[in-house]
């Protein structure tokens, strides 16, 4: 907040420090806990080692508190400050509340949406997300991997990095071919309805994995189905590819509704042949073993490594030669690093992938590629329907997203015609939506990656509790408030008031936020977003309910004007980063 007041004390350390002796140093600053005032603190341990190092009859901790009070005493009057102090080696400087408030209320207004944005780190990012299998379900489980790899993107860009968001389709692999096997036999010619296309899918592949597994011989049409595929048959491959434009419209629609896009799309189907070329090239390298056909193509981790139950054995190809996911991953990392030079690679993937992923970073590093340490794996738990029903495509155990949206649409509805019930049916229609899919995406944003969730409505719906809908409706507050002056935000001035404890308590979240974003970003956690959000509605809440704005007086009333669109500002920034908008009325 006082970068320049900031860069002039710290010239003035300089030259104090070169004046006593001492020669130049750069503080380094750091935050003192709020307690009613706000302040920056830096040590001079660093400095007064320095000096140890070369005299050792210097008591480092006596020094430093030395140093700390020679520089108190000579930094005289500074900008903003209020109170400075020397205490054990610290020199700590609390700022001017109200010229604190003024300021970070005036920094949030003038930066707008740009408001907790990093420099950039010239850190090129990818983040590859979703990940639907074309011809599956579309269901709650894949909703945390969109939502999650959504939030980490927004967080890492804003943040700084230069992020890439990739998808990348399972577009072939046994279950494609599963499904095509069951189409042939019981649905050909059939086509999706237009408003139930993923239902259909997946109602489809239930059947078809029931009937695999239900006779042997059924299972052996499909592997002659797959190998038929490997043999490049011009039929199946026209089928193939209709059928997956079917799954790929399908998806779009989902991403559209819930405001996900994506830079890059990869397809399984493109890498494959890829794949199975640098197998060939592992197995003469000595890293892979090929015991077909009685057995499998698999590099034997442990063995190479000379680990024990670490990384043990991945296979590459099955004994008839039909491909894996690992066929895929391997030439996909390769493929994203030389089209793009990243400099990362996250991959958001269900933590029972851990090991797989472990182990296709290793083969990565044993094949000489040094960037396989800065691929990084970005697990999560399932999600479970309520009852702990663990969701399987397979067994048809599914919520869709349509059905999960639909019913959080008509719950949403309820709350919005119980606080607004003027709105026209429209209008409702169209808060009830953004409210669905906030109550939706926070609740699961809001847990830890590595935890089970159980999904549950009154949990994402609570208007009073720590939920998408109460920090949508603390942003609606202050559209209220402000609409009432038609939006006019008035300029900034003086204080010529005390602040109170609740102003007080607010602008110190307020500030926060671009601390948060980085923080979120430097351990990909959403959570600390969800956490934050809640806690700047919440102070506003109390704010909104101890502070009259409109009522009050003269520059108290045009301060807290500023301050209310300053806490819109950042409700709204906060809860975009998650990808949660806030209506204008609720």
């Amino acid at each position: 907040m006082f970068e320049i007041e900031q860069q002039e004390i710290n010239q003035k350390i300089q030259n104090i420090c070169i004046q006593i002796g001492l020669g130049p140093y750069d503080p380094k600053w750091s935050w003192i806990p709020f307690s009613g005032q706000w302040g920056i603190a830096t040590s001079f341990f660093e400095l007064a080692a320095r000096k140890a190092r070369m005299d050792p009859s210097i008591n480092i901790n006596i020094f430093s508190t030395q140093i700390a009070e020679q520089v108190k005493e000579r930094l005289g009057d500074l900008p903003g400050i209020h109170i400075a102090q020397a205490t054990k080696g610290y020199l700590n400087l609390y700022f001017d509340s109200n010229l604190f408030a003024i300021k970070v209320v005036d920094q949030i207004l003038a930066k707008g949406t740009g408001y907790g944005k990093g420099k950039s780190t010239r850190q090129k990012v990818m983040v590859e997300f979703s990940q639907p299998n074309s011809l599956k379900a579309f269901h709650v489980g894949h909703l945390r991997n969109m939502v999650l790899g959504a939030a980490v993107s927004n967080i890492l860009e804003s943040a700084g990095d230069d992020v890439i968001r990739a998808n990348y389709l399972g577009d072939i692999g046994l279950h494609v071919i599963t499904w095509l096997w069951n189409y042939q036999k019981l649905h050909p010619g059939e086509e999706p309805p237009e408003q139930n296309k993923i239902r259909w899918m997946g109602d489809l592949y239930a059947e078809a994995v029931k009937r695999r597994e239900e006779n042997p011989e059924n299972e052996s049409e499909v592997r002659a189905l797959f190998q038929l595929w490997n043999l490049k048959d011009k039929t199946l491959f026209k089928l193939w590819q209709k059928t997956r434009e079917w799954s790929l419209q399908a998806f779009d629609q989902i991403y559209a509704q819930l405001g996900i896009s994506f830079d890059h799309v990869y397809y399984e189907s493109e890498v494959e042949d890829a794949g199975k070329a640098l197998i060939d090239d592992l197995i003469k390298r000595g890293l892979a073993k090929d015991e077909r056909p009685e057995g499998s193509v698999f590099v034997d981790l442990d063995q190479l490594l000379g680990t024990s139950q670490q990384y043990r054995v991945l296979v590459l190809l099955r004994s008839d030669g039909t491909s894996l996911y690992s066929t895929k991953d391997i030439p996909l990392a390769i493929k994203k690093f030389e089209q793009y030079h990243l400099d990362r690679s996250i991959y958001v993937v269900d933590v029972r992938q851990s090991l797989y992923f472990k182990q296709i970073f290793k083969i990565l590093e044993l094949m000489g590629y040094s960037w396989a340490t800065d691929c990084y794996h970005l697990a999560y738990e399932i999600v479970n329907l309520p009852g702990n029903v663990t969701i399987a495509s397979r067994e048809g155990t599914v919520i869709l997203l349509e059905d999960l949206i639909g019913e959080a649409e008509r719950r949403a509805l309820k709350i919005v015609e119980q606080k607004n019930p003027d709105l026209t049916f429209n209008e409702k229609k169209e808060v009830a939506l953004a409210v669905a899919l906030g109550a939706i995406k926070y609740s699961l944003l809001s847990r830890d990656n590595t935890k089970v969730i159980t999904f549950d409505w009154d949990s994402a719906l609570n208007v009073n509790g720590q939920a998408a809908p109460y920090i949508q409706y603390a942003g609606v507050r202050a559209n209220s408030i402000l609409r009432k002056t038609s939006n006019q935000v008035p300029v900034s001035k003086e204080i010529g008031n005390e602040l109170t404890k609740q102003e007080v308590q607010l602008i110190d979240y307020l500030a926060r936020f671009p601390q948060e974003v980085q923080r979120a970003a430097k351990e990909m956690k959403p959570l600390l977003i969800t956490n934050y959000a809640y806690e700047v509605a919440r102070a506003f809440n109390d704010f909104y309910s101890a502070c009259p704005v409109l009522q009050a007086e003269n520059e108290v009333r045009d301060f807290r004007l500023r301050l209310v669109a300053a806490a819109r500002q950042t409700i709204i920034n906060s809860l975009t980063l998650l990808g949660i908008s806030v209506p204008e009325v609720m």
